[in-house]
């Protein structure tokens, strides 16, 4: 949730902020703000609503220096409004600061600081740290501390963190001091970008693309103080540190729409290339399986494992779903898919034998880290399956994959659901060709996931079709969504898409459960998308088809080319390739990704920014 961007260099911050806030926008876009220090003064420009709105707000009341911080809010604590929006002053304005993360104790430390005669003017519980670091700050001023030094802003940044209790990434300037930034985090990211006289921070890689090719990944519980001279890093336990400088492998144009009306949009159609990136050196012909560098496991640890957990949230936790019947059927260990924000406080009996997935498009969801780290603190083999390199969760990682899908910038997850369940098919032919799966089985597979990406190819040309369908069902307000064995996570991903966009009620189920209380939802106001693909269990799916014809329901079927008995009984049908079972969700998912859409679109729902969403949730 939220964007934060800073800037402390020779160029003027106001472009640099603005630009990135844009980057940025899809972490939160309640409200936006940037504060500027010149002439020993902080300018504040901040408004609620997109960051567009703050452009304009800038383009009235001009703004510049060289030392900024800005912030894009995706709201926690009190509500949508200009004065709420980041960023936040503490004291009499000695200190402002920007803020990502949930700080539990605020209330606890507001009544601290108001009974020392601080005044609150906002609902946040941002406002309590800058007033806190304001407060130590002014204690050392008053211990004869050097107003024009450094240490006494660091000092107080290092007084309060200990008092906080939750997650924060914090970037803050000090009045006066028109060459530094301070920054911390604890939970939630920040990068530092690294350049020439000039120096950049930011909640993830994407605003310092083009500035810079060199970055810093800031890890829990370490500050540090950025100049236009230099950089000074130091740990909570274990004091000054050399930052690790690393290559950032992102390009500016990753953040375009290349003439797509929608980031969304431009996406899905990214997923020929995207599946075919996550399998590219990965499949090994000789040995008829999949081969991956990053697991950091040697085959007896691996073929000791007898029992995985795959742990996510959201459409990752859908991924995990189809994983679990890969894994199970093709490596033959029992498997369980487990939301992360139960699994973090749960105590299941995991065995030393056990491997633990954590699956992540941003490699920052809040809760699947922590139940990474609850089970690493229980001895157990964690690995990654994640999109973003250098993220908190793949550089915490005993090791694991990463899906190569580029930046995904719609909130709605779509290339990065289709490369989850890539990478978890490739995982299940490794570990299946280590125990009974045959060479010729592993061929196989092969040969068919090479295919995949020619028939992504051939399934997006349904989109003119899905589009006339959305036509015709984009003003109903409720849907079910019904599929069996692989094609069960992907009704629940459908639905999924239909609610996060479109903001109408939906629900997935195994098409089987239906008779089992669902079908009391069924009428002629309530369509019915079947996930319906060629496959053993295709009769009984038809069965449950006709069910819900029997009832005047509506139906949009999902089915391959060619079906034509399906087309006798559907309202409308929407036809893809017929692969093999065990890839079918990669085929049949890419309608439900295209019907939500055209449907939002139809609605004037903003796709790229639903209402109440963040892409990446860094709070609990």
């Amino acid at each position: 949730m939220c964007g934060i961007v800073g800037y402390v260099g020779h160029r003027d911050a106001t472009d640099f902020l603005l630009e990135g806030l844009h980057r940025l926008e899809y972490r939160g876009y309640d409200s936006a703000g940037i504060a500027i220090q010149r002439d020993r003064e902080i300018g504040i420009r901040k408004k609620a609503g997109r960051v567009q709105e703050l452009d304009g707000l800038i383009g009235t009341q001009p703004i510049g220096g060289r030392l900024g911080i800005g912030h894009t809010r995706w709201a926690t604590h009190g509500e949508t409004t200009d004065l709420n929006s980041h960023p936040h002053v503490g004291g009499n304005g000695e200190v402002v600061l920007v803020h990502n993360g949930v700080i539990e104790n605020y209330v606890a430390l507001r009544t601290q600081l108001q009974d020392l005669g601080y005044v609150f003017r906002t609902g946040t519980d941002t406002e309590a740290v800058a007033h806190l670091v304001a407060h130590h700050y002014s204690e050392q001023i008053k211990l004869g501390a050097d107003e024009t030094s450094p240490e006494p802003c660091l000092k107080a940044v290092e007084l309060t963190l200990p008092k906080l209790k939750g997650t924060y990434g914090l970037v803050f300037l000090f009045r006066g001091h028109e060459d530094m930034l301070i920054a911390s985090r604890a939970g939630s990211p920040l990068v530092i970008g690294v350049g020439e006289g000039e120096h950049f921070i930011a909640s993830d890689a994407g605003p310092l693309a083009g500035y810079t090719n060199e970055v810093i990944y800031l890890s829990d519980h370490e500050t540090v103080m950025l100049s236009s001279k230099g950089i000074e890093l130091k740990h909570r336990d274990n004091g000054r540190m050399s930052p690790s400088v690393q290559t950032l492998d992102q390009v500016s144009s990753d953040t375009s729409r290349e003439g797509y009306d929608h980031y969304m949009l431009k996406e899905i159609f990214e997923q020929p290339h995207t599946i075919e990136n996550a399998m590219r050196g990965r499949l090994d012909d000789d040995e008829a399986t999949a081969k991956f560098g990053g697991l950091n496991l040697t085959v007896p640890e691996l073929r000791r494992a007898d029992r995985i957990v795959l742990t996510a949230c959201g459409t990752s936790w859908h991924a995990g779903l189809v994983g679990e019947y890969l894994l199970e059927e093709f490596s033959r260990i029992p498997t369980e898919v487990e939301y992360a924000s139960e699994l973090r406080y749960r105590n299941p009996p995991l065995s030393n034998s056990t491997m633990v997935f954590s699956i992540t498009q941003s490699g920052e969801t809040a809760d699947t880290l922590a139940a990474m780290r609850e089970c690493q603190r229980k001895g157990l083999s964690t690995m990654a399956i994640c999109n973003v390199v250098g993220s908190t969760i793949a550089r915490e990682a005993d090791g694991g994959v990463y899906l190569h899908a580029g930046s995904e910038i719609g909130v709605a997850s779509t290339k990065a659901f289709t490369s989850q369940v890539t990478v978890l098919t490739l995982l299940a032919l490794y570990l299946g060709r280590m125990r009974h799966l045959s060479y010729p089985a592993g061929q196989r597979m092969i040969r068919r996931l090479r295919e995949m990406p020619e028939k992504i190819e051939q399934t997006l040309q349904c989109n003119d079709l899905v589009k006339e369908v959305a036509q015709k069902y984009y003003q109903y307000n409720n849907f079910l969504y019904l599929g069996r064995l692989y094609n069960f996570p992907v009704a629940l991903e459908g639905a999924l898409k239909l609610k996060e966009i479109s903001y109408i009620h939906a629900e997935g189920y195994p098409a089987a459960e239906m008779k089992h209380g669902p079908i009391a939802l069924v009428d002629e106001n309530t369509p019915s998308v079947f996930i319906a693909p060629n496959g053993h269990i295709y009769p009984k799916v038809m069965s449950n088809l006709e069910e819900v014809k029997a009832r005047k329901g509506p139906v949009i079927a999902v089915a391959c080319h060619g079906d034509e008995k399906i087309a006798e009984l559907a309202d409308d049908v929407i036809y893809v390739p017929d692969v093999e079972e065990y890839l079918q969700p990669l085929v049949t998912s890419i309608p439900l990704q295209l019907l939500a859409y055209h449907i939002a679109c139809l609605r004037g729902c903003d796709v790229d920014k639903p209402r109440n969403l963040a892409k990446s949730v860094t709070v609990e």
